[in-house]
This record gives C-alpha cells, sequence and structure tokens, in this order.
C-alpha cells in the first residue's frame, strides 16, 4: 500500500468481499492515491474493531446479548471520534466509515435496539435470533477490519482466534 499505489473502491470493495455497499457508480471507479491520515484513521478503527465482539466468535455459553448489541452500538461513538481525530484529510476513510455505519451496523443496532428494549433478551428464542445475525454481522464487519489492516498496511490479525491454527 502506500502514496504510490492507485485504488479504486469497486477493487478494493471486491477484494475483501464487500462488494455490496451501496456507493455512488462514479465513486465506485474513480482512482484514488491514500493520504497518510486515511492511513491512520484505518489503523484506529481497525484496532477497535479486532478487540470487541464486533469481529470476534461470541459462544452460545459466553456474554450476554445486551453487552454484545453495546459492544456493536459503540462502533458510532468510535467512529466519529477517528473521523474528527483525523479531519478532512482522511476523506477515503471517512466515506468508507459512514457507508459500513449506515448500511451495515445501524440497521443491525436499530432492530435489536427497539426489541431489547421490549424486552427481547429475556426470550430465549430472540435471543438466538440476535446470535444468528450478529455472526452474519460478524462476517461483514471482519472483511471490512480485514480492508482496514489494508489500507493501514498492517497484518490482519482478525481472525486469530485462541485454540485456532496461527496463535
Amino acid at each position: 500500500m502506500g502514496d504510490s499505489i492507485t485504488y479504486t473502491w469497486r477493487t478494493l470493495l471486491e477484494r475483501w468481499g464487500l462488494a455490496s455497499l451501496r456507493l455512488n457508480a462514479k465513486v465506485m471507479d474513480t482512482e484514488f492515491h491514500l493520504a497518510q491520515p486515511d492511513r491512520d484513521a484505518a489503523w484506529d478503527l481497525y484496532v477497535e474493531l479486532i478487540t470487541r465482539i464486533t469481529t470476534q466468535p461470541l459462544e452460545e455459553s459466553d456474554g450476554t446479548e445486551q453487552a454484545a448489541l453495546n459492544s456493536v452500538y459503540a462502533l458510532f461513538p468510535l467512529t466519529r471520534e477517528t473521523i474528527k481525530a483525523h479531519g478532512r484529510h482522511s476523506k477515503h476513510f471517512t466515506r468508507l466509515a459512514v457507508v459500513i455505519l449506515n448500511q451495515k451496523i445501524r440497521p443491525f443496532t436499530a432492530r435489536w435496539h427497539r426489541r431489547a428494549e421490549e424486552g427481547a433478551f429475556d426470550d430465549p428464542q430472540q435471543c438466538r435470533e440476535f446470535r444468528s445475525e450478529l455472526a452474519e454481522l460478524q462476517q461483514t464487519l471482519r472483511e471490512y477490519a480485514g480492508l482496514l489492516a489494508d489500507l493501514a498496511e498492517v497484518e490482519d490479525l482478525t481472525d486469530l482466534v485462541p485454540g485456532k491454527p496461527g496463535i
């Protein structure tokens, strides 16, 4: 990676399994170079993603649904803080981060916040449904974390889980 490499969003999103994200068609094929603030912002959010339940397995007998929902929801203020900290010069990171928040994370948190308020986590069937939907979101967020690692020019450690090869 680096300033000498030219990117397009289409290529990056396809490489990381995120081609379903909707970006302006003109933006998808526009070539760009990453600025250092983009790489720094990608690193900051990457660290947050790989160290929370957003990308790490949640065994059925572990944790609580409410704590997992809170951890996913925490990505909103963390992303906002990251965008503000790196400023206008992290415009490529910002584009990606806002799209992920609004197209992937917000629908999940909005749906489950309401259900949680209505007592969904007292119902074992809804808890199973939550964990199933969380697992789907986690897969998307692992792909996002991989893309962020790529942008930050670091090794992706997302899938290094205790008990799996590689540790």
